[in-house]
């Protein structure tokens, strides 16, 4: 389902810090598909897996983004040894006006990879920018609309600031990151996990 050769193909820019920016990962039919079996989610913030319902076409796809290819090629790519880190995998449907805020990923985080499944994108805010300081959105190396099939992967540095305009409403992808270690990924999705345990409680009090 994966164009890996997309990927390959992907100029990786070295400044301010490791990324790359691949579009068309997915084929029309593909993400008309994924898009189908995405996950249903009303809420803002980033769900794990566990506490996710999906479909079939969906699952194929996550199972691809957890293959030993794609992190040979990730790794490969961005000049890291991905292949045998453990890898959390959380999904985001929806955007706050919150989301977004200037961030340089913890220090648990290797390497972190996001495809985006929306369709074609035409709003100003939402769009992924690749940052030269903690301070400025508007000092952007690059930005990125999140497109349907579109993938970014960038490596975790000290400065690798990255964020986006506000933008409130739905916001589709999954999101990959190569942890440090398993205790790390362990404790982060144990977080993850409680956040949405309470988020979908939270929803079913204020219906």
């Amino acid at each position: 389902m994966l164009d890996l050769a997309a990927i390959a193909g992907a100029a990786v820019a070295p400044a301010p810090f490791p990324y790359l920016v691949a579009h068309g990962v997915l084929s029309a039919v593909d993400l008309a598909a994924v898009r189908a079996d995405f996950p249903a989610i009303s809420k803002a913030g980033l769900f794990p897996l566990s506490e996710l319902n999906y479909g079939t076409t969906f699952a194929h796809l996550v199972e691809e983004l957890n293959g030993a290819p794609f992190a040979g090629l990730m790794g490969e790519r961005l000049g890291l040894e991905l292949a045998n880190r453990p890898v959390m995998v959380t999904v985001r449907g929806q955007c706050h006006k919150r989301d977004g805020s200037i961030h340089a990923d913890s220090k648990a985080k290797v390497a972190t990879c996001v495809l985006y499944l929306n369709d074609i994108w035409d709003e100003s805010g939402g769009r992924l920018r690749m940052l030269r300081s903690s301070n400025d959105i508007d000092d952007y190396a690059a930005e990125v609309p999140p497109d349907g099939g579109t993938l970014v992967a960038y490596a975790r540095t000290e400065h690798s600031w990255h964020g986006h305009k506000s933008y409130v409403g739905e916001r589709r992808y999954i999101m990959l990151n190569w942890m440090v270690s398993k205790s790390v990924l362990v404790r982060e999705l144990a977080r993850h996990g409680f956040t949405a345990m309470f988020k979908r409680r939270f929803a079913m009090l204020s219906r």
